[in-house]
């Protein structure tokens, strides 16, 4: 009691410092200890995206095998030319940014905790999650790009994707760590094996969520915006 008593109720101070110290040392180090699985989850999506992508490239109809009719029209839509703001809908143009920005944040970081969360299932909801985005995502890429809209996709999804899908995988990886505490727990038992691999995994998931945020907040305030495409691909090779 006493001991709960002190966690609860001792101050804690220089919160700040410790953010910075996790930005900028807890979190690298963790990924650099854990690269293997990184570099693993980063195959298990880049390799199907470039590859339906360039075969979306080639023939734009492979595109109606992965999502409906619907969806297609709808991408097709968020990203023609005379779009005034690029990556919305006609409906949902009117919106404001910051209205657009809880809509980002709900949407990416679910993706991101989905994929570490379903490495519960032995890792194969985690390998399912980043395979199947990378073809829908590098599907929609190369489908957009045979149809000409380089001006309006690609300028806008550069400026924050760079962070966002590499949480994604960067969650992928913590995801395939806690799928190997379920099948290859070694010289623990099960379930030590598992909390073994879910604390190496939690500074992952916490590094990928703060960099969805900011992915969330670039999409919302900067990549709809109306500035040349020229600083929006400077700013996303800076990213």
């Amino acid at each position: 009691v006493l001991r709960g008593h002190q966690q609860l109720y001792t101050r804690r101070g220089a919160w700040l410092w410790r953010f910075i110290s996790f930005v900028a040392v807890g979190f690298p180090v963790s990924l650099r200890l854990s690269i293997g699985y990184f570099w693993t989850a980063l195959a298990l999506f880049l390799l199907p995206a470039l590859l339906v992508g360039g075969l979306c490239l080639v023939d734009n109809s492979l595109i109606y095998s992965l999502m409906s009719d619907a969806e297609v029209s709808k991408m097709a839509e968020m990203y023609q030319p005379d779009n005034a703001r690029p990556g919305r809908t006609i409906e949902r143009s009117a919106e404001s940014d910051f209205a657009m920005f809880g809509f980002y944040i709900f949407n990416n970081i679910g993706i991101g905790f989905r994929t570490f969360a379903m490495g519960i299932l032995a890792g194969v909801g985690t390998v399912f999650t980043l395979f199947y985005n990378g073809l829908v995502i590098g599907g929609v890429a190369g489908y957009l790009s045979s149809l000409g809209y380089y001006d309006t996709f690609w300028p806008f999804v550069s400026g924050h994707s760079s962070l966002e899908l590499t949480a994604i995988v960067i969650s992928g990886a913590s995801g395939l760590m806690l799928g190997r505490g379920v099948i290859a727990p070694g010289r623990y038992g099960r379930l030590d094996a598992i909390r073994l691999q879910a604390g190496r995994a939690v500074p992952l998931v916490m590094g990928a969520g703060l960099m969805l945020l900011a992915a969330a907040f670039i999409e919302a305030f900067w990549s709809a915006s109306d500035l040349p495409n020229l600083i929006k691909y400077l700013a996303a090779a800076i990213l």
